[in-house]
C-alpha cells in the first residue's frame, strides 16, 4: 500500500527545513530574565546581642538551652523532644492529615498543567477519515465524481500538521510562568508540612500544661479541703468562729470551679489532635501527654540571616510567585510582536475505498502565515503595563514575608531567653510560696495568725502552682515555635523517614 503522501523529495525537504528554520529563530526570549532577590544584608535577627545559652531552672524543662550558629537541623526536628507517641501521632498526621494531602494533590495539578503548557513546543498532528454519499443536482454543469455520476461516495484519508514557532519566547515565558507557580506550590506544599508538624506538636504540649494544670487544682483543692476540715474540728471545740469555716467553704468552692474550664480546654485540645491526625473527634486516641513524658532540647540550631531566605517555605514560595510574574511580562511583551505558524495537510481522496491510496488520489497544503498587531485599541499596551504593576506588587509581597519571617525569628529568639527567666523565677515564686503556705497552715492549727492571712498563702501558692507550670510549657512550646522558624528542615531529604 502506497503512503497517503504524495510529496516529491524537494517537496518533503521543504517541509522539513521550514519548522528547522523557525526553530532556530526562537533562540530568544523577550522579557527580563528573572534573577533571585539577595539575601538582606543583616548580621542579626535582633538589635541587641544575643547570649549563647539560656538560664536553668532545677526543674522539668528549665534545662539550659545553647543556641548554635548554622547548626544542621533535622527534618524530623520533634524527634529531639525524645517521645515516642509523639513520633506515632506525627507519623499518623503525616499520612492522613487532609491539609497535607490537599496540597500534595495541588502540587500535582501544578506540575501537570507546565506539562501541558511545554506541549506547545512540538507540532500539533490530527489525523481523520471522512466518508461521505452525495447526490449532486442532474443540471450540474458537472459531476464531482471521475465517473460523472450524481449519486456516488467519497472517501477521504488526511493528516494535519500545525506549528506555532516561539520565535519571541512566547511559550517559553508561559512554561517558565506555570514552572514558578508549580515550584511556588511545592513549597507551599512543606510549608503545609512545617505548620502540620508545629500544631501537632504545640497541641501535645498544650495537652501536657491543661493536665499539669489540673493536677495541680486538684492537689489545692485536697489541700484546702484538709484545712475546711481542720476548721471544722476547731469550730465544734469552740476554737475558731463560724465565719472563719464559711469562709474556707466559699475558697474551696472557687477553686472547684476553676476544673471545669481547665477540663474543657483539655476535652477541646484533644479534638484538635484528632483532627491534626485526620480523625474524628470519637475516635480512639490512646496517646496522651505530660509534661514529664517530653525532653527539652538542649541545642537550638539557629540558621545565619543569609540562610533563612532559602530555608522558609513562606519565603520561598514568595519568591516563586516573583518568578512567575517577571515571566508573565515577557507574556505579555511577545503577545505584541510578530506570531508566525506554519501547517501542512495532505491526504488521499477516492470514491473507492479500495483505491484511495492510488496514485493520482493525494493531495497536499502547505501554509505558512506572520500576524503582526496593528491596532487593537491599547489593549496589549495595558496588559503590558498590568503585567509589570503585578511584577511590582509580587516583589513588594516578596519583601514583605521577608521580613516577618525575620520578625519571627526575632521574636522566637527572644521569648525563648525570656521564657528560661520566667520560668526560673516562677520556680522560686513556687518554693516560697509553698513554704510560706505549710508555715501559715501550722500558725493557723496553733492560733497564732488568723484566717485572712491563710487564705493570702493559699492563693499565693496557687498561682504560683499554675504560673510555674504554664511557664514550663512555654518553654517547650517556644522550642517547638523556633524549629518552624527556621524552616523545619525541609532540605535535609536525607533525615526524611517517616515520609
Amino acid at each position: 500500500m502506497t503512503s497517503i503522501f504524495a510529496y516529491s523529495l524537494k517537496q518533503r525537504r521543504l517541509m522539513m527545513t521550514l519548522p528547522a528554520a523557525l526553530l532556530l529563530l526562537s533562540g530568544c526570549a523577550v522579557g527580563p530574565d528573572f534573577t533571585r532577590p539577595a539575601a538582606p544584608a543583616v548580621n542579626g535577627y535582633t538589635q541587641e546581642p544575643l547570649a549563647t545559652k539560656t538560664v536553668s531552672a532545677p526543674v522539668a524543662g528549665g534545662e539550659a538551652q545553647y543556641f548554635a550558629s548554622a547548626e544542621h537541623i533535622p527534618q524530623q526536628w520533634w524527634t529531639l523532644f525524645q517521645s515516642p507517641a509523639l513520633n506515632k501521632l506525627i507519623e499518623q498526621a503525616l499520612k492522613n492529615n487532609p491539609n497535607l494531602q490537599q496540597a500534595e494533590a495541588a502540587l500535582r495539578v501544578a506540575q501537570e498543567t507546565v506539562y501541558a503548557q511545554q506541549g506547545a513546543y512540538y507540532p500539533s498532528v490530527s489525523a481523520n477519515f471522512t466518508p461521505t454519499r452525495q447526490k449532486e443536482a442532474l443540471n450540474s454543469v458537472s459531476s464531482s465524481a471521475a465517473s460523472g455520476a450524481s449519486l456516488f461516495n467519497l472517501h477521504t484519508a488526511q493528516l494535519n500538521v500545525s506549528y506555532t514557532a516561539d520565535v519571541f519566547g512566547n511559550n517559553r515565558r508561559q512554561v517558565e510562568n506555570l514552572q514558578a507557580q508549580a515550584d511556588s506550590q511545592r513549597f507551599l506544599r512543606e510549608a503545609a508540612y512545617l505548620t502540620l508538624t508545629s500544631n501537632v506538636v504545640t497541641a501535645a504540649v498544650q495537652e501536657a500544661s491543661l493536665r499539669a494544670q489540673i493536677s495541680a487544682t486538684n492537689a489545692m483543692i485536697k489541700i484546702e479541703q484538709e484545712q475546711l476540715d481542720l476548721f471544722q474540728r476547731q469550730f465544734e471545740l469552740g476554737a475558731v468562729a463560724q465565719a472563719n469555716v464559711v469562709a474556707q467553704v466559699a475558697t474551696l468552692a472557687q477553686t472547684k470551679a476553676m476544673l471545669p474550664p481547665l477540663q474543657k480546654q483539655l476535652a477541646q485540645q484533644r479534638d484538635l489532635l484528632a483532627a491534626l491526625v485526620g480523625g474524628f473527634p470519637g475516635d480512639p486516641m490512646p496517646e496522651t501527654f505530660e509534661l514529664s513524658m517530653l525532653q527539652l532540647p538542649r541545642k537550638l540550631p539557629v540558621s545565619l540571616p543569609s540562610q533563612l531566605v532559602q530555608q522558609r517555605p513562606d519565603v520561598r514560595s514568595a519568591e516563586e510567585q516573583l518568578h512567575a510574574a517577571s515571566a508573565l511580562v515577557g507574556v505579555a511583551q511577545s503577545n505584541m510582536l510578530p506570531q508566525f505558524t506554519l501547517s501542512a495537510s495532505g491526504g488521499s481522496m477516492s470514491t473507492q475505498i479500495s483505491q484511495l491510496f492510488s496514485p493520482g488520489n493525494s493531495f497536499w497544503t502547505l501554509v505558512g502565515g506572520i500576524t503582526q498587531p496593528l491596532f487593537d485599541g491599547g489593549t496589549l499596551l495595558h496588559k503590558k503595563r498590568a503585567a509589570e504593576a503585578a511584577y511590582d506588587e509580587a516583589a513588594a509581597q516578596y519583601r514583605s514575608t521577608v521580613i516577618s519571617a525575620f520578625q519571627n525569628v526575632a521574636d522566637t529568639l527572644q521569648a525563648l531567653q525570656f521564657d528560661a527567666d520566667g520560668l526560673q523565677t516562677a520556680l522560686i515564686a513556687e518554693r516560697a510560696a509553698a513554704e510560706s503556705l505549710a508555715i501559715a497552715r501550722r500558725q493557723v492549727e496553733l492560733g497564732d495568725i488568723g484566717y485572712v492571712t491563710l487564705l493570702a498563702a493559699e492563693q499565693s501558692y496557687q498561682l504560683s502552682v499554675l504560673t510555674l507550670v504554664q511557664a514550663q510549657a512555654n518553654r517547650y512550646a517556644d522550642t517547638a515555635a523556633l524549629f518552624q522558624a527556621m524552616g523545619g528542615g525541609w532540605w535535609n531529604q536525607a533525615d526524611n523517614v517517616a515520609r
